[in-house]
């Protein structure tokens, strides 16, 4: 049975969309419980993510899950230790991609969400399930993300986040010379 982990970040930039149709950004974040009481533990998605690249197989860019509904060719998907990066284009030509990119584009939508089979999981302490093997076979682009730790934001807001990044490390730095 396929399952959905939905994923929106509030923590900083999550997906950016540039130029109208180019994406990137996390599409899944690790040690974060969702709404369900799902956590996603790093290395989950390795093995799929091995096998897929074995067969010369690519994860499918979809619209809220739809499986006839395909937008786009997410390029790269790899995991790092943050969570699962994503990148690619919508493709403009279908007409749901154009609709995509104008949408995020206003902000009217900003979630991810994997499609995906738990292979492996176990109970923490907290009683919550821990996925430690995911064979992934999607990524969609939906209205109604579970994980509040992940969102699509605009170019704009991403520049901006990064600049406030950028002036925290500059503060940091001052900070740090004052006091030699």
């Amino acid at each position: 049975m396929l399952e959905h982990k939905f994923c929106q970040t509030e923590a900083g930039p999550g997906l950016v969309l540039r130029e109208g149709c180019r994406l990137e950004g996390y599409a899944s974040l690790f040690g974060l419980c969702d709404q369900g009481g799902d956590v996603v533990g790093p290395g989950a998605y390795s093995a799929s993510l091995g096998r897929i690249a074995k067969r010369g197989g690519k994860v499918r860019m979809l619209w809220q899950h739809d499986p006839t509904r395909p937008i786009g060719l997410w390029e790269e998907v790899r995991e790092d230790g943050r969570g699962l990066w994503v990148s690619g284009r919508l493709l403009t030509g279908v007409a749901q991609a154009h609709e995509a990119a104008v949408l995020l584009e206003a902000g009217a939508i900003d979630g991810l969400s994997i499609g995906y089979r738990t292979i492996a999981a176990e109970r923490d302490a907290k009683g919550r399930r821990v996925l430690r093997e995911i064979d992934l076979w999607e990524v969609s682009l939906v209205t109604f993300p579970m994980l509040s730790e992940a969102r699509a934001v605009t170019k704009a807001e991403a520049e901006v986040a990064e600049l406030a990044a950028l002036a925290g490390f500059f503060e940091a730095a001052r900070q740090a010379l004052s006091t030699v």
